[in-house]
């Protein structure tokens, strides 16, 4: 092995990551500044927004009573929740359709379409999850639950659900561009998915049968881990992580060679 190389070697990798690093932090303050202007609270709305619709679901849920198969109280459950849904859902609508309006990007040299993936992706990941983080103190600070029970877990499931929410978007995303149908069925199967998510009920008050056929679905392992965090010792949380990390690789890699694929194709106008 040439030894002499190496420093080179590794020079030209910190390079590389330098102005990989300056090309998303440019990519992610274009975009802050492309969806929520300067007016106003500005870049604040990228964490209130998803605030507001979790507070709103909250609410609702309070008022309403709503059943969830368990003594837990609503707002600790709307929360964990919602934000979870708003984590995972929100991230392919961003992704889809993504390439097209940012082409004249392209003739600059550095920058690639991961690079716009990587900068949409991180930008709804810092919404959701300050935006999670924010309620949950709230919550607990106003008495309305008490704080989780092993901190550690809810953000490994939480982290588990972002990688779910990035490799289902790069997927999807990359599979826009070669059918353009992609858009037109998230749209629908984002909100059927809705439901059987977990966000609303606990798998272990589902009986038998609909249990094997919701555990299918990688997000509610994802979200049961977030409430065996939170309240683990009140309920009996139904999950799988390694097999949703399975299927989470699985994703990333098919996602990842479509990118590449159409990345190749991909055209400065």
């Amino acid at each position: 092995m040439d030894t002499q190389n190496l420093p080179v070697e590794r020079g030209s990798l910190m390079k590389s990551w330098q102005v990989q690093r300056r090309v998303i932090f440019a990519l992610l303050m274009r975009e802050t500044l492309t969806r929520f202007g300067r007016h106003n609270i500005g870049f604040l709305w990228l964490f209130v927004e998803p605030m507001i619709f979790t507070l709103g679901v909250t609410t609702l849920w309070t008022l309403t009573q709503a059943l969830h198969g368990s003594n837990l109280p609503i707002a600790v459950f709307a929360v964990t929740g919602y934000s979870s849904v708003l984590l995972w859902r929100n991230m392919p609508s961003r992704l889809i359709g993504s390439i097209e309006p940012n082409l004249s990007l392209m003739y600059h040299r550095n920058v690639k379409v991961i690079d716009i993936f990587l900068a949409r992706l991180l930008l709804e990941f810092a919404g959701a999850t300050t935006s999670f983080a924010a309620l949950s103190i709230f919550f607990v600070t106003i008495g309305w639950f008490e704080p989780p029970e092993d901190i550690l877990k809810v953000v490994a499931g939480w982290l588990m659900l972002t990688w779910f929410g990035f490799s289902l978007a790069i997927l999807l995303g990359a599979l826009q561009e070669l059918y353009e149908f992609v858009e037109k069925l998230w749209h629908p199967a984002s909100y059927l998915l809705f439901p059987l998510s977990g966000a609303a009920f606990l798998v272990e008050a589902l009986p038998d049968s609909a249990q094997k056929v919701l555990l299918i679905l990688p997000m509610v392992h994802g979200v049961e881990f977030v409430r065996d965090g939170y309240f683990g010792s009140q309920f009996n949380a139904v999950y799988d992580l390694p097999y949703m990390a399975a299927v989470c690789a699985i994703m990333s890699l098919l996602g990842l060679s479509i990118l590449r694929k159409i990345s190749r194709a991909v055209s400065p106008q």
